[in-house]
């Protein structure tokens, strides 16, 4: 047969075992000598190999190995062998890679194998100092770290960057610096290796820094040895047992929705994902705990624990399936000579690098987690999935929002959670209570349903603007959606995204802001007794120092007057967001919710009105938004101005003079497009709010990088204490230069511009 038929085996799971080895040689996934050790079972391990691997050993502990057939990754064929305990893994994996394998297959990617080693000193007093320092030594130690496996080096490998973080000790005096060495490790998976450099070069570091050494020890957060896989699945090739291929994407998708959105659910949506990753990477002789430890670890980069993959529909309809996930394996090393399987895992894989190994991983827990969602959202596993699969299926049929939640109820009471079922009971609820349908509340393809505030930054001006001062701001074209469609019962929130489903109770003592925000708005509109959902779509990222909160409110109060067509002008919209703002900041200036809600570049000072001026601007500025990682908590940080210039009035009121008149001369560079005198002013303005107390080490750390980047200007945008900074560029080719900077630092940024005012 011809080689692109070898991982299409019909029929493979009713052959006998001798039966499927014979298949296997036939098609030349089996050479002569692997063939004899599986058939006369010499692979296994026996007592004294085993003695010789771990301490003691009483016996040997068998697993059963199996393959995944069907896979098709980068347009070449894989048998994929696995070893797993769990019952129906290969079928359901083998089962949904000939799906994907109709549609075209999987698409794999990777980056270079790459072990972070962590070399950690601790009560370090002057930690930017200490940084300076070993990054002024960085090639020195890259040079002796590899001096110590120059064989590494001669493969293409070896220590290839050092990077540098601060980290505050909460027990000690001073802070935790901890240096980072970057190792490419090739096909070798690396762990001892690393760990010799870091032991070698910690005495370089002790004697630059000044400071002492104390763990020298690997990570096994391997995010820079990140596997992106894809797939585009036609409807056509998604029909499923009684269900339409319809029917089927839109069920994988609201269950990929819950898993985002939900950590209980979440982390069995990855069990799944691991479910395919753990057998392959055992079978090949690779540290499973390590994978999992990394993955999980990724799941929860932002702070909120979420899913590893991602499913969502394309402008064709089909099924398009991601999965973005560390995974640092490795091809040569100790297990393969050790354990006799591992190498014939190997051969049969046909792999020929650490890499394409890792790219065939992540193709096989996306199609694992594929399968599990398959099943999910059409039959479901067993009765405890029994809800979100019942979801799913009201959701496809077309369940109207207000009689959702008693076609759920009724569905799940039926047993018979199937589509034609869910249109019975829509239909008997209709004559029951003659509702009309609304349809399903989803997000629509484009803005016309929804109501939105925009997101912004802040030029100049941040926090001398709550004292009087003049600012200035813009808009961004991240925004926050919403919408308002009637409950039968109480006022619900929903934000997916951020996993809030909340009913509000009136006058009790909230936990979040939000709900007290919330709160105050349907009184003031008079809207406290009329049931409703509020749903929100939030594009800005949260408690970033980019107006969230007022663009939340801004988009709440427009939603709910077009809903109830209340007539409210843009001013009602900012006066009510204002107090919107003053709740969940606390002495707000009214700049976050005036640009939220008018969507200009602006002049602005406080005041009852507030003084805008809109800026004009004959063409876009290229910037760049950092983002620290570290949550902005504005009101903190208000508070902590305010009580300052309270105590030092004298002091405090010459630096927000000098401010103004910094934010006044911005308003000039703007208008006459000085983008070198803009930036001027941007590090004036930064260097005060540095002395306002305001600024992190992650964004200062993020202004360094674009300043020695190229760029004009940097500062921090917002009430800081963490939150985004700001980089004005003079081009796209400087704004991508200066966002790859920022990634490779492990940062996220985003490319944005300030656009000229809307008339």
């Amino acid at each position: 047969m011809s080689n692109n038929d070898k991982s299409r085996i019909p029929k493979f799971y009713k052959y006998s075992v001798e039966n499927r080895l014979d298949v296997l040689r036939e098609k030349e996934i089996l050479n002569q000598e692997d063939y004899v050790a599986l058939r006369e079972q010499m692979h296994l391990l026996s007592q004294d190999d085993a003695d010789k691997m771990i301490e003691n050993v009483i016996g040997v502990f068998g697993l059963p190995m199996g393959l995944g057939l069907n896979f098709l990754i980068n347009e070449k064929p894989y048998v994929v062998p696995m070893v797993v305990e769990e019952p129906s893994i290969l079928a359901a994996v083998s089962s949904a890679a000939k799906v994907v394998r109709n549609a075209g297959g999987f698409e794999s990617e990777s980056d270079d194998p790459i072990l972070i080693g962590q070399i950690q000193l601790v009560d370090v007093r002057h930690p930017m100092k200490v940084r300076h320092a070993i990054l002024q030594e960085k090639q020195e130690i890259l040079n002796l770290a590899n001096s110590l496996h120059p064989n590494m080096v001669k493969r293409g490998g070896g220590a290839i960057d050092l990077e540098v973080m601060i980290h505050q000790q909460d027990r000690h005096p001073g802070s935790m610096v901890v240096v980072h060495l970057l190792v490419d490790t090739r096909d070798a998976m690396g762990a001892n290796l690393v760990n010799s450099m870091c032991e070698g070069v910690a005495p370089l570091i002790e004697k630059t820094s000044g400071s002492k050494v104390y763990l020298r020890i690997l990570s096994n957060l391997t995010d820079r040895a990140m596997v992106r896989s894809k797939c585009v699945i036609p409807t056509q090739y998604l029909d499923f047992n009684d269900s339409s291929g319809k029917e089927v994407r839109d069920g994988i998708i609201r269950a990929a929705e819950f898993a985002a959105i939900d950590p209980y659910r979440a982390s069995t949506h990855n069990k799944g994902i691991m479910n395919g990753i753990d057998p392959l990477a055992i079978a090949t002789g690779n540290d499973w705990r390590a994978i999992e430890a990394a993955a999980h670890a990724y799941a929860a980069r932002s702070g909120r624990y979420t899913s590893l993959t991602n499913w969502y529909k394309n402008e064709n309809g089909d099924l398009v399936g991601t999965i973005d996930i560390p995974l640092k394996v490795g091809t040569v090393g100790g297990s393969l000579k050790s354990n006799r399987a591992v190498g014939i895992a190997h051969r049969i894989l046909g792999i020929e690098s650490a890499t394409e190994l890792a790219e065939v991983m992540g193709a096989v827990g996306l199609a694992q987690n594929f399968s599990a969602l398959r099943s999910l959202g059409t039959e479901g596993i067993q009765r405890g999935h029994m809800t979100l699969h019942a979801r799913s299926v009201a959701s496809t049929a077309g369940a109207p929002a207000e009689l959702f939640e008693k076609v759920l109820e009724r569905l799940v009471e039926s047993g018979e959670i199937k589509v034609w079922k869910a249109k019975e009971i829509i239909e008997e609820l209709k004559g029951e209570q003659k509702v009309g349908a609304t349809g399903k509340i989803s997000l629509p393809d484009d803005d016309s349903e929804m109501s939105f505030g925009y997101g912004k930054i802040i030029l100049t001006g941040e926090h001398s603007v709550v004292h009087g001062t003049h600012a200035v701001a813009a808009p961004i074209t991240l925004k926050m959606k919403a919408k308002v469609w009637d409950h039968d019962k109480g006022v619900r929130l929903l934000i997916p995204r951020w996993g809030v489903e909340q009913t509000i109770e009136f006058g009790a003592d909230h936990k979040y802001s939000i709900y007290k925000s919330l709160e105050m708005m349907l009184d003031h509109l008079d809207l406290r007794n009329r049931p409703m959902n509020i749903e929100v779509f939030p594009e800005v990222p949260r408690a970033m120092g980019m107006g969230g909160s007022a663009a939340l409110a801004v988009a709440i109060i427009r939603a709910l007057d077009k809903h109830f067509e209340l007539g409210l002008g843009d001013d009602d919209v900012r006066r009510l967001s204002f107090e919107s703002e003053n709740i969940v900041h606390g002495g707000a200036s009214g700049i976050d919710n005036t640009v939220s809600t008018y969507g200009n570049l602006i002049m602005f000072q406080k005041g009852t009105p507030p003084k805008m001026e809109t800026l004009s601007l004959n063409e876009p500025i290229p910037i760049v938004i950092g983002l620290s990682g570290v949550e902005s908590m504005t009101s903190k940080m208000v508070k902590q101005v305010r009580e300052q210039a309270q105590k030092y009035p004298q002091w405090y009121e010459k630096i927000f003079k000098q401010m103004d008149e910094l934010a006044l001369a911005s308003k000039l560079a703007i208008e006459k497009r000085d983008l070198n005198e803009l930036g001027m002013i941007m590090n004036m303005n930064h260097g005060y709010l540095n002395t306002l107390g305001v600024s992190y080490p992650e964004v200062e750390d993020l202004i360094e990088i674009a300043r020695n980047s190229g760029a004009l200007g940097a500062k921090l945008t917002g009430g800081g204490g963490g939150g985004a900074m700001i980089a004005l560029c003079d081009s796209d080719k400087m704004q991508k230069k200066i966002q790859k900077k920022m990634h490779e630092a492990g940062y996220d940024a985003l490319i944005a511009e300030i656009k000229p005012s809307t008339p």
